[in-house]
């Protein structure tokens, strides 16, 4: 490798064309700087060295953007036998390692100082240059050398200058339908991928193709199968799972039928002379210009982006280089031609102006005449006749219109330091040019807007679904803000109204940069929120944007002593935040059910504008995300509502039972219900005695937990007022029944308990066609504790009993709904034998251990979560301690 800075040329090194670009210091334009980089050398055909470029344009450019923290230049040269990249940032002061020094330029280890190290490993040539205000490194990559094969008649060559293939010159034939599904696979297909033909026929050849394309830019492989005919470099990937270079010949056909298919012809690619297209005859002498010339590939050069913005920024280019001018622009006009957009300049901050929008008609300069002519001798003498020139320096300007039948679609500019450079003469040559473009430049920027449209349609889509997936207001705040951050914007804030009483409050900030957030968030609660106007539509904030100026300037008065108190800390924040909301800050108003209920506030970075698309965009988003967060708002005041009335039909506690313990767990089907058919209860009666019941109302939600509420209060009330057990019970069975359609047939354990001083409990039950409690022994027996009567809301006229037992000291007394024991998975079900089971391996353990066992073994019984509600009560009388 040559020495860093000195390039030693051994092959001819004429630039032939040249590609520049610059990128701010954001993360997002390390991605830009390789989309740009890849698209420049697949343009000039230069696809061998397209990869190694792009890795080291990565590496550099993000030394530039994200450890040096300024902006890169790229500048992409292409000459006959290679490609030149120049990577420069602005900050010149950073030490670069130079060989000799004995200083290593990095490792492959660290985070940063990698770039240098790729540079020598991939590039041909590379080094680095200085200047008063910038650092530049530079690679060169050289094209390999391939052999040199007959293309067209000519004089026989020798045998050492042919091409060199295997001993067969294998040419793979598959045939593409209409959908992109291969047809056809020939005997050297096989061969040379390993795939046989009824292994691949029906399938997309896009599923074997490497194709060499940045999505979202430029052709991809199912584009170029539709072209009429297409010929060039991609990949193949074989059985083993290795890309197989090819060189593919594409021709378009169709059938006696009228069908449409492909037949494609492809070879290895050091073998591409045998399909490869003869170069093109030698272009005509200077001075002679061909009949069959293009008057638009003279001016924008060939072959010509196949996007809009690569082709506004060739044509400022071809522009300023035909006036030989300083700074060069072009501004797009709205569909209603009311304001032009700025969309491409050069020798202009880009970034700073990029989108800005200016009326068309206001005013007395420059853009009152857009749809003529203009030159400007001396902007000296006229400021603001050109708004996008002020500040920059220039003098001299000329401008022209560029229409499409009539119709203003934009206006083109070129201008130079210098007063007086410019006459009627360059504006007639700029008119003839811009007269060349303005139709390409039209149906690009219409096959922009589909493509924005359409890709709109998608994101509104998908921004429904998201929205319409939760009821969660905090869940929904965060959609919104992720949804339009970073895609409509830099950062978004989102303000909420809780009534029409009540001031914005500022519920969610979003930054792209996460660092930015805290700052952001602290800027943004020192000021007035916007103005709740339900007008439809973004209007401009300025708030933001001044208050983060006026903080920048007193903090930087501060830190040059010139302010009234010392500076804290702090101000690399402070800056940075101005600078993330520096740029244009919309408001759109969250309207639903004809009140507003809050604003989306969106912003750009310093000097950034939003395009009228996108606000488009957003206004539509505003509407579904506002229309989602008051869908949250009511679902979370009925939610609370309704567990607010669900909590009063639970007991308010369980009192201590002197020497019994006593655990519950109960658990409601469906979705936010907190209370079903099941129920349960233990209160005092009176002095040392205490009622418990454990219930289950036919069905589950709120028909059955309306007459649990019923069943429960009812069965206090009596038992307070003396009756027995079986009278607590006829007389809930009338109260049931005397609700009519309303009613519901109801099982219930019912009983009364008395602690004894001699450790013991005595309990007296009534179990009316409930699922039996079962009673655990110190040995480890387990026998039903009560006998099955008939259950309520069913008869009129029921004549129950009720039961004693004693329950010694280690007994444990389990009562459940049918909820436990008719658990199932498909045919098994828990069932009575099961919980029996269950139970009797629970010897020695607490109540509350005693009922978590039971619900764990309810759980892993099924995969499935329950479908019926489940209560479990759970009684144990604690052993006497030994004396």
């Amino acid at each position: 490798m040559a020495e860093p800075g000195v390039e030693t040329r051994t092959r001819s090194s004429v630039i032939t064309a040249r590609a520049a670009a610059s990128f701010d210091p954001l993360g997002r334009s390390v991605a830009a700087a390789r989309a740009f980089v890849r698209d420049t050398l697949q343009g000039w055909g230069y696809t061998d060295v397209v990869d190694d470029a792009v890795v080291l344009t990565s590496e550099l450019v993000t030394n530039a953007v994200i450890h040096a923290g300024t902006a890169a230049d790229v500048l992409c040269l292409r000459m006959d036998d290679g490609v030149r990249v120049e990577v420069a940032d602005r900050y010149p002061e950073r030490e670069i390692p130079v060989q000799g020094t004995g200083r290593s330029p990095g490792s492959p280890d660290r985070e940063n100082g990698r770039g240098l190290l790729l540079c020598a490993a991939l590039a041909t040539r590379w080094g680095v240059e200085y200047s008063s205000t910038q650092k530049q490194v530079w690679f060169r990559l050289d094209l390999p050398e391939r052999p040199v094969g007959t293309r067209s008649a000519g004089p026989v060559l020798p045998p050492g200058l042919l091409p060199v293939t295997d001993e067969r010159v294998r040419v793979a034939v598959a045939q593409i339908d209409r959908g992109g599904a291969i047809t056809a696979w020939n005997e050297d297909a096989e061969h040379l991928f390993g795939y046989p033909a009824e292994q691949v026929l029906g399938k997309p050849l896009g599923d074997l193709a490497a194709w060499p394309h940045t999505p979202g830019i430029g052709t991809g492989f199912a584009e170029a199968l539709q072209l009429s005919r297409w010929e060039g470099s991609y990949g193949i990937r074989g059985t083993d799972g290795r890309v197989i270079p090819v060189y593919a010949s594409h021709l378009r056909i169709r059938d006696t039928q009228g069908e449409p298919s492909t037949v494609c012809l492809l070879v290895r690619d050091y073998e591409r002379a045998v399909l490869q297209t003869p170069l093109r005859a030698p272009a005509p002498e200077a001075g002679i210009e061909s009949r069959t010339t293009d008057p638009f590939e003279v001016f924008i050069g060939s072959p010509a982006p196949d996007d809009l913005d690569g082709l506004l920024q060739r044509t400022v280019e071809r522009a300023r280089d035909m006036l030989d001018g300083d700074s060069a622009f072009l501004l797009l006009a709205t569909d209603d031609e009311t304001e032009l957009e700025v969309r491409a300049t050069t020798g202009l901050p880009s970034a700073r102006q990029r989108f800005a929008r200016v009326p068309v008609e206001a005013g007395t300069g420059r853009y009152g005449s857009a749809r003529m002519p203009a030159v400007h001798e001396d902007l000296a003498a006229v400021p603001g006749a050109v708004p996008l020139l002020n500040g920059t320096g220039m003098r001299s300007v000329v401008t022209v219109p560029l229409k499409v039948e009539g119709r203003l679609t934009g206006s083109l500019g070129v201008a130079a330091e210098a007063a007086g450079r410019y006459s009627n003469e360059e504006a007639l040559r700029l008119q003839f040019a811009a007269d060349r473009i303005a139709l390409a430049v039209e149906s690009a920027r219409l096959g922009e807007l589909e493509r924005l449209r359409r890709g709109s349609l998608s994101f509104l889509v998908e921004a429904s679904d998201l929205l319409a997936g939760t009821l969660d207001r905090d869940q929904t705040l965060a959609l919104m803000a992720q949804m339009t951050v970073p895609t409509l914007a830099t950062w978004c804030a989102v303000y909420t109204i809780a009534d029409q009483a009540s001031e914005p409050y500022l519920s969610y900030v979003l930054h792209e940069d996460e660092e930015r957030i805290d700052g952001l968030k602290a800027l943004l609660s020192k000021i007035d929120p916007p103005d709740p106007v339900p007008t439809p539509g973004a209007r401009v904030w300025t708030a933001p944007g001044d208050a983060a100026h006026h903080a920048a300037l007193r903090t930087s008065m501060r830190e040059l002593g010139l302010g009234s108190t010392p500076l804290s800390s702090g101000i690399g924040s402070t800056l940075a935040t101005a600078a993330a909301v520096g740029g244009e800050t919309v408001v759109l108003p969250l309207v639903a059910r004809n009140r507003v209920i809050g604003m989306l506030t969106l912003g750009k970075p310093s000097d950034d504008h939003f395009r009228q698309e996108i606000l488009e965009l957003a206004e539509d988003l505003s509407r579904r995300a506002a229309l989602a967060l008051d869908n949250a708002r009511l679902y979370s005041e009925r939610m609370a509502i309704s567990q607010s009335l669900q909590r009063s039909l639970l007991p308010p506690g369980l009192p201590q039972v002197p020497n019994v313990e006593v655990e519950v767990i109960y658990r409601a089907a469906g979705e936010g219900n907190e209370v079903g058919g099941d129920f349960y209860d233990l209160f005092p009666i009176r002095d040392g005695a205490y009622g418990f019941a454990i219930g289950d109302v036919c069905g589950t939600g709120p028909e059955a937990a309306a007459v649990t509420g019923l069943a429960r209060h009812a069965l206090r009330l009596l038992a307070r007022e003396g009756f027995g057990g079986p009278a607590v019970l006829e007389r809930l069975n009338a109260a049931i029944l005397d609700e009519g359609a309303r009613s519901r047939f109801l099982t219930l354990l019912y009983g009364e308990l008395w602690p004894q001083e001699d450790g013991s409990a005595v309990l007296k039950v009534v179990c009316a066609g409930h699922p039996l409690p079962l009673r655990l022994r110190q040995d480890g027996t387990v026998e039903p504790a009560a006998e099955p009567q008939p259950l309520l809301g069913v008869m009129d006229d029921l004549e129950l009993y009720e039961q004693s037992i004693t329950l010694d000291p280690g007994d444990v007394l389990l009562c459940v709904t049918d909820g436990v024991t008719e658990r199932r998975e498909g045919t098994r079900m828990l069932g009575d034998d099961g919980l029996t089971e269950v139970l009797s391996t629970c010897t020695g353990l607490t109540a509350g251990a005693v009922a978590a066992r039971v619900l764990r073994a309810v759980e892993r019984f099924a995969a499935e979560p329950a479908s019926d509600d489940m209560a479990i009560l759970a009684m144990r009388v604690p052993q006497l301690p030994k004396s």
